[in-house]
């Protein structure tokens, strides 16, 4: 499976990009776009569930599933949706049924929206990896269009598509958000007696490598073999550990700032 993804600035131009995509032949069920929203209510309010499903069912599901989940609203009538409490970014509604298994909703709440629909090779084809860039364009009200193709040449054609649509790469927006730290990380780091441009490469890998899934809210020597394995010596490297001990500190912070905001803001509108 080829991976695409498009971070958009609203919702409107994630679901146009969407259908884009299903122009291209990507079909539905390897679709999804996400999206920060409002309070739990209004996300109820405005994905109707089946006869068969009951408002706030998604919250009787697992710690991390907020809401409702149902049918139609979304990409396009009968487009399954949920909505997710990210830690850090708040309520996001997920349209299309990959959603719940980019950030980890749990066994139950992934089985509940895609059924047998959700394919093994795309399940394990979720690009974790960048789970923070995701997390960072949610977090500042943008939609992230996330999809996979079966050919390649489909996917190349189709991020060509997208970029004309107006979409920012995952690559893009990942440079951005480093471009946007880079500047206190070097303070840290100089302070520490390091020298940043030398060692910014490395310090930026241990950084990331603190954001995936599996390595969050674990110190570094905790999951060491993972580290290894995945980073091979440049893990045990001092810039590599000093940059995933800041990686941790930016968890705790992003997650920690979110609880402190005003409820109103955390459910402020943004443009559809």
């Amino acid at each position: 499976m080829e991976t695409i993804v498009g971070i958009f600035n609203s919702f409107a131009d994630a679901k146009r990009g969407a259908a884009i995509l299903r122009s291209l032949g990507i079909p539905d069920k390897q679709i999804t776009v996400l999206s920060p929203h409002t309070s739990e209510a209004e996300i109820e309010a405005q994905i109707p569930t089946t006869e068969t499903e009951q408002p706030g069912m998604g919250s009787a599901l697992g710690g991390t599933v907020g809401a409702a989940l149902g049918v139609a609203g979304g990409l396009e009538a009968g487009a399954a949706a949920a909505s997710f409490l990210i830690p850090g970014v708040g309520p996001v509604l997920a349209f299309g049924l990959i959603g719940a298994a980019i950030f980890g909703a749990g066994g139950a709440a992934a089985g509940a929206l895609a059924g047998d629909a959700l394919e093994k090779g795309i399940a394990e084809g979720v690009p974790r990896d960048e789970l923070y860039v995701y997390e960072d364009a949610l977090r500042r009200g943008r939609s992230v269009l996330i999809a996979f193709a079966d050919d390649a040449q489909i996917a190349e054609n189709a991020r060509a598509s997208l970029a004309r649509a107006g979409a920012e790469s995952v690559d893009a927006a990942g440079e951005n958000w480093w471009i946007g730290l880079r500047d206190v990380e070097r303070e840290q780091y100089t302070k520490q007696g390091g020298d940043f441009d030398l060692d910014e490469a490395k310090y930026r890998l241990g950084f990331e490598a603190a954001l995936h899934p599996e390595c969050r809210g674990k110190a570094c020597d905790d999951v060491a073999e993972h580290l290894q394995k995945k980073y091979g010596d440049d893990s045990a490297g001092g810039g590599f550990r000093q940059g995933y001990d800041r990686g941790q500190h930016y968890l705790t912070y992003v997650t920690e700032s979110y609880k402190s905001r005003p409820q109103d803001e955390k459910h402020s509108k943004r443009a559809a």
